[in-house]
């Protein structure tokens, strides 16, 4: 069972500044980048990741057989120059219904977080997770079972969402963690994602794509 504390601590005492305000700020660009300025945080055994060619970019895919391990990278972002998270994805392989809202159902094929660090005080953490849900609507947001005060769920992909095709969205976070977690935050620290299934002991996929943030 993993720890959600441990996913509060991704990006625990960074020493990063903030970067310089640009209209756009790349977290992964998979075909030059490859995975250098990305960190595994392991919970219980090992999701694969590999970066593969599709076509005429670089996508990353997630494997997880009763698994759960994520990458993060520590990376400050001034959200009140570019508040907007840009990715895209694909499930490969569903999960069967879980109840997401329990600890022994909290897996999902696809998530994609972002952080800001409490420093010393891990537990001051917080965290907004975009999920692919197999079991709720598109549009759930629910208290993470974990830390439901410090981290929260959106679902901006559902149950009644089409698998094996990609999906690009766009997140305003600045305001998401307004609406979800009630602070106004302008700079998060660090951005992860994780295809997991250790909960349930089940098996899922996932295929990532680029991800950065912009002003629009």
């Amino acid at each position: 069972m993993k720890v959600w504390i441990g996913i509060l601590g991704f990006v625990g005492l960074l020493s990063t500044s903030l970067i310089a305000a640009e209209s756009k700020v790349v977290i992964s660009d998979f075909a030059n980048q490859q995975l250098k300025a990305w960190e595994t945080k392991t919970f219980k055994g090992q999701t694969q990741y590999q970066l593969v060619k599709e076509g005429q970019r670089w996508v990353l895919k997630a494997q997880a057989k009763a698994a759960a391990s994520g990458l993060t990278r520590k990376i400050k972002v001034d959200l009140t120059k570019t508040p907007f998270l840009n990715w895209s994805w694909r499930v490969d392989q569903a999960l069967p219904p879980l109840n997401e809202q329990t600890k022994a159902g909290d897996d999902y094929a696809a998530r994609i977080y972002v952080i800001v660090d409490g420093g010393l005080l891990v537990w001051n953490s917080k965290a907004v997770n975009y999920v692919w849900s197999a079991s709720s609507a598109r549009g759930s947001a629910w208290g993470n079972a974990y830390l439901p005060k410090n981290a929260h769920m959106l679902a901006v992909r559902g149950k009644q969402d089409k698998t094996g095709v990609w999906v690009t969205e766009k997140r305003n976070v600045r305001a998401d963690f307004q609406s979800l977690l009630g602070v106004d935050i302008q700079a998060i620290d660090g951005v992860a994602l994780m295809s997991d299934s250790d909960n349930s002991a089940t098996e899922t996929a996932a295929s990532y794509g680029d991800i950065f943030f912009s002003a629009h």
